[in-house]
């Protein structure tokens, strides 16, 4: 604010006076607000819940730019190891002596160096035309249709592959319509309209809404399910994309809530045994026999207090207390099932120790009450060694989504979220079977064509 020259000041009201001395306290009010914001630590990814996308990053060139090329000290040289078979061998062979001249051709060479070039063809697409005859039966006069091949019905227009390629592209690599489009035109000599790209992203989406149930079936079957959720645009509005993630498969929904109905309707009447997930109430009431919070989550809030409060001794003894909890389980196979057992004897009484100790600090307070209230659920993954400490998994699982939601802004229609839930689960299902995301997608679509064409060759 700007204030009057001290001068004036003499020739103003008592009622100028009283405004002037309010405007005054109200931005001194804002400085001291301003100066509490500046003493807390900025928010990172290492105390909160920040993805590391949004930390600020130090500059890297000029340690770059300094660094020496090639393998660093202790490393081994990486080399393109060459194939066995190429596709074509050319070679360089020595015909005479740059020194005397001599004809070189009839020696033998005592080296051959080996080196590969790696390229790709020109890509062409394969039309394939279908000719259906119809006869008029000379006896009845009934009209006869000769009948399509499997994977060239009359209502299909692209193959298998090419929608396969559409469908990766948009979904698993986040492209736009007109991105797509550039693309298909300018490494496949295809031409595709946006409406073309609806109706096999529609098509792909309806295929994938069957194998989903049987994915969902599997998530819940399993003895360690995982769950995380993550914001959606959806025609304007916020909804929210759920991932449930097992060992064994991997489904995803996208609805316009975030409560507990989601979770009911996902899991329905199923027994669930042990539940991994972050402090989001919902997830903390499902029926399940057992949960276990995420301690990377855990850690990440303790850090954030320490860092507000370092003098906070109790927060720094929780923190290396799941740490060494965490080391202790990563070390499982190399100590005695005895002495394994000990130490997480002594890591169970140190934590009920330091839940009993009396904290003053309001945020720290809420932690003591959060772990006092979720005791049984903080140190299951030392009892189980099939129940992991963190919920990564799901996080891992739901990056890619927001980067799809960055990039396309979200979905203009439910029907849209719908698909792309059905193929994620897909897709990263394969994944995690070690099956290729590509592959999965053309098997999806159904009966190859180009074996016809083939045939058709021979």
């Amino acid at each position: 604010m700007t204030l009057p020259p001290s001068e004036s000041l003499n020739n103003l009201s008592r009622e100028e006076l009283l405004a002037l001395v309010a405007q005054l306290i109200a931005e001194v009010q804002r400085l001291q607000a301003e100066v509490e914001r500046l003493k807390h630590p900025t928010t990172t990814s290492h105390n909160s819940s920040q993805p590391p996308s949004r930390d600020q990053k130090r500059n890297l060139l000029a340690a770059r730019a300094a660094r020496p090329r090639g393998a660093r000290p202790g490393h081994h040289k990486a080399a393109r190891p060459l194939l066995d078979h190429p596709d074509r061998v050319i070679e360089a062979r020595v015909t005479t002596c740059a020194g005397c001249g001599t004809d070189l051709r009839p020696v033998p060479p005592h080296a051959i160096v080996r080196r590969q070039v790696l390229e790709l063809p020109v890509i062409q697409p394969v039309v394939l035309e279908t000719q259906q005859h119809e006869v008029v039966c000379p006896m009845c006069d009934h009209v006869q249709r000769g009948t399509l091949p499997q994977g060239l019905e009359a209502s299909r227009h692209f193959g298998p592959r090419l929608e396969a390629t559409v469908t990766y592209l948009q979904h698993q690599q986040h492209m736009s319509y007109v991105r797509t489009q550039a693309t298909l035109r300018d490494f496949f000599n295809v031409t595709l309209s946006e409406g073309g790209q609806a109706c096999i992203l529609e098509r792909a989406g309806a295929a994938a809404h069957p194998v989903t149930e049987t994915l969902r079936e599997q998530v819940l079957q399993s003895p360690v399910i995982g769950s995380d959720e993550t914001g959606a645009r959806v025609d304007g509005r916020t909804w929210w994309q759920w991932v449930f993630v097992s060992p064994t498969a991997i489904y995803h929904v996208i609805r316009p809530s975030r409560g507990r109905d989601v979770l009911e309707a996902v899991i329905g009447d199923a027994h669930l045994h042990t539940w991994v997930c972050d402090c989001w109430a919902p997830q903390l009431k499902v029926r399940a026999e057992r949960w276990q919070l995420c301690l990377a989550h855990q850690i990440r809030n303790l850090e954030a207090l320490i860092e507000r409060s370092p003098h906070l001794r109790w927060a720094r003894e929780l923190q290396a207390l799941f740490r060494t909890a965490i080391h202790l389980a990563n070390r499982r196979a190399q100590l005695t099932a005895c002495g394994f057992q000990r130490r997480v004897t002594q890591i169970e009484h140190h934590l009920d120790r330091l839940l009993k100790r009396e904290v003053r600090t309001r945020s720290a307070q809420a932690l003591v009450k959060r772990y006092r209230k979720h005791r049984a659920h903080v140190l299951v993954f030392l009892h189980d060694p099939r129940v992991p400490f963190h919920n990564n998994a799901c996080e891992r699982a739901l990056r890619p989504s927001v980067i799809h939601r960055k990039v396309t802004g979200g979905f203009r229609s439910r029907w849209g979220a719908d698909a792309y839930a059905a193929l994620a689960s897909v897709i990263d299902t394969a994944k995690l079977r070690g099956q290729s995301a590509f592959e999965t997608l053309v098997n999806l679509m159904g009966k190859p064509v180009l074996p016809y064409l083939v045939a058709q060759e021979l």
